[in-house]
């Protein structure tokens, strides 16, 4: 004979709601509503007022707001609910954490592709704008000179499109370059050189992205000291002039060395190197 293990049913607010609503009302012999009944009424409106959906603080219109909430998440979404089931953490190494966090969230705001910007100094002079306020630096054709920032942050480029300026080169080198700022290096058809030696948020995604940003006439690309691992070399297939890519060590493990052989294969023209070869005779 089969044991069953029968459980008390709980009886949620909404049930008991449900069932007030739909259940005659019991009067007394005056015509009456029973107290009883009055208080069940009483405690299912105030559960349900309780419950109900409020205007989240500083969304209300008599509320202050910081001007940093154009940098806030407002999305209530699951990360948001975790966050508020963790246990408070004000050790100095949790703060650290918090802060740098947010910094991030609003660098990788401030490199979002701003197509007003485009539209005024066209492709190769917005790159080029975007490179050098972060520290890079940027050659352009017939001449000579690379183009970099002062320590003051000012560097001497046109305001607005310029067709004789067109991008050869340019040098990404120890940038704070995130996901979201490789789409303003788009569409440069007469980049031959491109540098993102030590750029440690520059991963195989960025690559993907940089494979497919529109280089006809891309001849070297450095990914020395980056993120990147052997799977994300099989995106530089698009790149169909690239003779030189530099990357930190070729033979560093077996799928590595295979990954290169293959990709050198593919692309006849192209020599995969060390970056101790080039890195460090400079």
């Amino acid at each position: 004979m089969s044991l069953f293990r029968i459980r008390r049913l709980q009886p949620s607010a909404s049930m008991l709601y449900r069932c007030a609503s739909t259940l005659p009302s019991p009067q007394s012999e005056g015509g009456e509503v029973s107290a009883t009944v009055k208080r069940i009424r009483q405690e299912l409106a105030q559960d349900k007022q309780h419950l109900s959906w409020r205007t989240p603080i500083g969304d209300r219109p008599e509320d202050w707001n910081s001007k940093l909430k154009l940098f806030s998440n407002s999305e209530q979404n699951s990360d948001f609910i975790v966050m508020m089931q963790r246990p408070i953490d004000l050790s100095p190494k949790s703060m650290k954490e918090w802060w740098n966090k947010r910094q991030e969230r609003i660098e990788r705001h401030m490199q979002q592709f701003v197509p007003e910007r485009h539209k005024i100094l066209g492709p190769e002079l917005a790159a080029a704008h975007f490179v050098l306020y972060r520290g890079g630096a940027a050659k352009f054709l017939n001449d000579n000179r690379w183009h970099r920032a002062s320590e003051d942050g000012e560097f001497n480029l046109p305001n607005k499109f310029n067709a004789s300026f067109k991008l050869e080169a340019l040098r990404c080198d120890n940038m704070q370059l995130y996901y979201e700022g490789l789409e303003n290096l788009r569409c440069l058809e007469h980049l031959k050189f491109l540098s993102f030696h030590n750029v440690k948020t520059f991963d195989d995604w960025c690559l993907d992205r940089i494979s497919g940003g529109g280089y006809p006439h891309l001849e070297v690309l450095d990914l020395s000291n980056t993120a990147i691992t052997e799977r994300g070399l099989a995106c530089l297939y698009r790149l169909p002039k690239l003779k030189l890519l530099i990357i930190n060590d070729p033979k560093e493990s077996l799928e590595m060395e295979l990954a290169a052989a293959m990709l050198e294969v593919a692309m006849p023209p192209l020599k995969v190197i060390a970056a101790d070869t080039i890195h460090d005779q400079t």
